[in-house]
């Protein structure tokens, strides 16, 4: 089991930026994730990689403006969202998948979760 803690969410202007840090206890060998909800919607796949080193995959609502990362030294993985919009307002969640786990933004994928930090942008 990985233990994942979220931090660095907050409320910002419509453009400005945030970096989200998901400082996790073991991030090696796995799919990393980050994922969103808004109230009323279903959870969204926003972005995800294979760690140490692998390929992103992003939403396309989120193509171009957000950057997943990561610091496998520090087992972390990073959110860079930048040019946010009122509709990237949710709550976001990190998530692990299992150790030689497949690696998507599909839900499945993931079998640890973070309590999630709120993002609000506001307009």
């Amino acid at each position: 089991q990985v233990t994942l803690v979220e931090s660095g969410g907050g409320s910002v202007q419509a453009g400005g930026s945030l970096k989200l840090s998901c400082s996790a206890s073991n991030i090696d060998k796995r799919c990393m994730g980050w994922f969103r909800q808004a109230p009323g919607k279903e959870r969204e796949g926003v972005a995800a990689v294979w760690s140490p080193a692998g390929a992103p995959t992003y939403a396309d609502s989120v193509k171009g403006r957000f950057t997943i990362s990561l610091d496998n030294a520090k087992n972390t993985v990073y959110l860079q969202m930048n040019s946010l919009k009122s509709e990237d307002t949710a709550m976001y969640f990190c998530a692990a998948g299992a150790r030689y786990g497949s690696c998507s933004r599909d839900q499945s994928n993931f079998v640890d979760w973070g309590q999630g930090t709120q993002v609000t942008v506001s307009s």
